[in-house]
């Protein structure tokens, strides 16, 4: 685990792709788990360490996370989310060529609990939600038939980003559930910013992560800047 800041009220970390958020059916070792861990060994707490989950990136996707080390940071975090001033931008190669360079995705979701996957259906659907992206081209690679794109999401929808890009005839590299190329692969999905206002001091922090560039994100090396 790496840790990009911390202080007596948050830490924000890099989460490893394939690593659980929380705890889940599979009982493989989590986020929340590895962080309290630390905390405990690196500040010599006895007993329980208190860590409030804010927010979650399903379990194949990397990128920065921030938990709240206090009750009071957590609530305020919390609230943030509600607002939507907790902002998170995700980097994500697709398969095909887009037509415009920048662009927005507006759709209607409906999550399969029982399937957990989530479809784009009419909004007059029961339990639809709403759910809407802008994204960016950054590059396009002609041989590999790749784009790379920068996410901005402006709702917080189950598999929102795989399923709306999927839907609109770009779906990620390596997505096993929703993508067409890259079966066997390591999905090419990285939450790589995350802005925030500090629970206590108010200021506005902004955080960022990017993948090591080898494998389906050597398409990295083909920009000078994100």
């Amino acid at each position: 685990m790496e840790v990009i800041f911390e202080d007596n009220h948050i830490i924000v970390v890099k989460k490893q792709p394939n690593i659980p958020s929380q705890s889940d059916k599979t009982e493989d070792m989590d986020m929340l788990t590895i962080v309290k861990e630390y905390i405990k060994e690196k500040y010599k707490k006895p007993g329980n360490v208190y860590l409030g989950l804010v927010h979650r990136l399903d379990r194949p996707v990397g990128g920065v996370m921030i938990f709240a080390k206090t009750s009071k940071a957590a609530s305020r975090l919390s609230e943030q989310v509600r607002e939507k001033t907790f902002k998170k931008k995700y980097l994500a190669v697709v398969d095909g060529k887009f037509e415009e360079k920048n662009g927005t995705l507006e759709d209607y979701l409906y999550k399969d609990e029982r399937n957990n996957i989530s479809k784009v259906v009419n909004k007059d659907k029961k339990n639809a939600k709403f759910a809407k992206l802008d994204y960016e081209v950054l590059t396009y690679n002609e041989v590999k038939n790749l784009s790379l794109v920068k996410v901005n999401l402006h709702t917080g929808r189950h598999h929102q980003i795989r399923v709306q890009l999927a839907h609109a005839g770009h779906s990620i590299f390596g997505d096993q559930k929703y993508g067409t190329r890259g079966q066997g692969k390591q999905i090419a999905l990285w939450a790589y910013e995350l802005t925030i206002q500090h629970p206590i001091t108010k200021e506005e922090m902004t955080f960022r992560s990017l993948p090591e560039t080898n494998g389906t994100w050597c398409i990295l090396k083909e920009i000078q800047s994100i």
